[in-house]
């Protein structure tokens, strides 16, 4: 037994304290909640038309019949194409029902997927990749001047015309093509500032530039030539690719 002097200089244990903290509210727009508006509200009617339709069976006929969910991400970019770019709280209702899948899944999906634009985009979306690859051969050049060039505008924005909405975006897997963009389903590779402009003013005239590199090369070629396999390869006989023969 501790004698009560002894006691007395057992240091006693301090109370553990519980420390609460909150942390605010604030608002993202990253959060999607869909608010009805004149132009995106479920009374304004969409269905597919007889070619998308016909498109749609044919995509559907890909699943077992009860994995026809599965089809929803397609069926979505059918109704984005046909809706001028963008996917409307219409266009998801009416996939979801075509599904027979519960509306709130086909919002996941498309709230989830960077692909679907949930508000209207002008005639001509060009997304400009910034990632590292492109950033380092002047992607932040390319973006400064599609922004300028079309009036001051800037990522997120559509002109006043409506004819060209621009959007910064991750990789599209044109990296050894950097820097570039897309407008549209077409990859414009190999850009400088004034190539650029020369797209945009070809677009804006009602023309459709050709898409790929913009320099010399055809595909994704060294600029500096061959620099492995530049001789016919050795043995065994006739296993060589055809451009050696």
């Amino acid at each position: 037994m501790l004698s009560s002097l002894a006691r007395r200089a057992v240091p006693r244990a301090l109370p553990r304290k519980r420390f609460i903290s909150t942390t605010p509210a604030r608002r993202s727009d990253s959060l999607f909640v869909h608010r009805d508006t004149s132009y995106n509200n479920p009374k304004l009617p969409f269905e597919f038309d007889a070619a998308n339709m016909k498109r749609a069976e044919e995509i559907i006929a890909r699943y077992p019949p009860q994995y026809r969910k599965a089809a929803v991400i397609p069926l979505l970019d059918l109704g984005q194409r046909q809706n001028k770019g963008w996917t409307s709280i219409s266009v998801m209702n009416y996939v979801a029902k075509f599904l027979g899948m519960p509306a709130m899944r086909v919002y996941e999906v498309a709230t989830f997927y960077t692909m679907f634009n949930r508000e209207p985009v002008g005639q001509h979306f060009v997304q400009v990749c910034t990632t590292t690859p492109c950033m380092l051969c002047g992607g932040s050049e390319i973006l400064a001047t599609v922004c300028d060039h079309l009036g001051g505008i800037k990522p997120g924005e559509t002109t006043k015309d409506g004819k060209f909405t621009v959007v910064e975006v991750e990789c599209q897997g044109a990296c050894s093509n950097a820097p570039m963009v897309v407008v549209g389903d077409d990859f414009y590779e190999d850009l400088t500032p004034a190539s650029t402009k020369k797209i945009l003013d070809a677009f804006a005239k009602g023309e459709k530039p050709k898409p790929g590199p913009q320099s010399s090369r055809q595909t994704s070629e060294n600029s500096a030539g061959l620099t492995a396999l530049n001789t016919k390869p050795y043995g065994p006989g006739e296993f060589c690719t055809p451009e050696f023969q």
